[in-house]
């Protein structure tokens, strides 16, 4: 069991640490993500390149890569490893071992795992992060909404007691991974969705307004 319980881990921290946003972005010819904007591998900053499908491609892996991890998890190990599969795999995203421990944001991936998990709170907090986007135009927020939020959620629907709390552990990380975002938001200097870095626009100088993606 208990090497079962590793395997779990370890796979998952590794499933999860997959940078989609990074090799999607070099596979299209656009070089380093982590070179423009944020420097994060997350769809946010995949879409100040100006390319919609490969933030939407990113967004999409990036949560697939949590959900996975998660619903593998619980069909080899049960509800306690599904929870722990749940962090390792937001630790992968956010320390990858294959960028020298520097990888994204982890919201994305958080919202693979709260489906994975529960798939109402999981579509409540993407539905947060949509009002909050479409209201004030920062993913950060959006972001910091979210993670907030959906604790709150599990909460509400009275769901079993490690639910909350890893959601809360979850939130925590992210909170943690957006303190820069925090101090922009805070000095009224934070970009806001569908803005370009310069390097990026340069790429792309012609692309169309894009929607949002969490990052």
């Amino acid at each position: 069991m208990e090497s079962t319980i590793a395997a779990i881990l370890i796979g998952s921290y590794l499933i999860g640490s997959i940078p989609f946003g990074l090799l999607l972005t070099r596979a299209a010819g656009l070089g380093d993500i982590r070179s423009i904007g944020s420097g994060s591998i997350g769809a946010t900053n995949v879409l100040r390149t100006g390319r919609k499908g490969l933030a939407a491609l990113t967004l999409f892996f990036d949560a697939g890569k949590g959900a996975v991890a998660v619903l593998l998890a619980r069909h080899w190990g049960g509800d306690v490893c599904a929870y722990l599969a749940a962090l390792f795999a937001m630790l992968g995203h956010m320390r990858p071992v294959w960028l020298r421990f520097k990888g994204g944001k982890g919201v994305a991936v958080g919202l693979g795992i709260l489906l994975a998990l529960h798939p109402l709170v999981g579509l409540a907090a993407f539905a947060t992060w949509l009002l909050v986007a479409a209201l004030f135009r920062y993913s950060s927020l959006a972001a910091l909404a979210a993670a907030t939020a959906a604790p709150l959620y599990f909460l509400c629907l009275k769901a079993a007691a490690p639910l909350p709390m890893l959601a809360a552990a979850l939130s925590a990380l992210i909170i943690l991974a957006h303190r820069k975002n925090i101090e922009r938001l805070l000095q009224g200097q934070e970009s806001k969705i569908g803005q370009k870095s310069t390097s990026a626009a340069a790429t792309s100088k012609n692309a169309p307004h894009e929607s949002p993606q969490p990052e």
